[in-house]
């Protein structure tokens, strides 16, 4: 793949990255939701220290992935129930030749 130099603002700091041409999209995204991230949180507690609100919006941002993880593995074990009987129903099943 090839590979694109690109900066990615954040807390008013630009990163600079070499990321493949594919992931530039997704990479811009996320540093565009972080940056509103920031800002709300800013807004909403009233914090100005950067390395704060980085803490603040990292541990919200990982407690949110934990919670969509949690309810994923839910998910699929329902999922893995349900095939798990729609076999056991089809196996039962002896079709006429």
């Amino acid at each position: 793949m090839s590979e694109l130099a690109i900066k990615i603002r954040i807390a008013e700091r630009d990163y600079p990255m070499r990321v493949d041409v594919a992931d530039e999209e997704r990479l811009r995204l996320a540093g565009r939701q972080l940056g509103e991230r920031l800002r709300e949180f800013r807004e909403q507690y009233g914090i100005q220290d950067k390395q704060d609100l980085l803490a603040m919006v990292a541990l919200a941002t990982m407690a949110d992935q934990l919670k969509v993880s949690k309810e994923k593995d839910g998910t699929d074990a329902a999922l893995t129930e349900r095939l798990a009987r729609l076999d056991g129903l089809l196996s039962g099943v002896v079709l006429a030749a």
